[in-house]
């Protein structure tokens, strides 16, 4: 069976939590894409975090650790991820989306 290139990927549900007295809140709330595109979910904080993990989880299944950020920017295949405690944020991108891609993305911060 041939796959469409113009399939979509799955939602990725954004949360905004409170954990230990920092609002962190993730956008944009869902987002759909097209095969081979490119997009960049952002995590805000209300004060300044030491750290930051992003994760993903696939349908059914348990959390799977992407990054664990300190600061700068990290590389892992088509995905990166940077932290800018300064301004209070952190981003995660993907290029060249694949259907495979389809997951829940979560980011959390201490």
């Amino acid at each position: 069976m041939k796959r469409h290139l113009g399939a979509l990927l799955g939602l990725l549900w954004a949360q905004v939590c409170w954990v230990r007295g920092i609002k962190v809140e993730q956008s944009p709330s869902i987002l759909i894409l097209q095969e081979g595109t490119s997009s960049t979910l952002r995590c805000n904080f209300s004060t300044a975090v030491r750290n930051v993990q992003w994760f993903r989880q696939n349908p059914g299944g348990g959390l799977i650790n992407l990054f664990y950020m300190t600061s700068g920017t990290k590389h892992s295949g088509r995905l990166s991820s940077t932290l800018n405690s300064k301004d209070r944020y952190s981003t995660l991108s993907i290029t060249a989306s694949q259907l495979e891609d389809s997951a829940t993305y979560l980011c959390a911060a201490e």
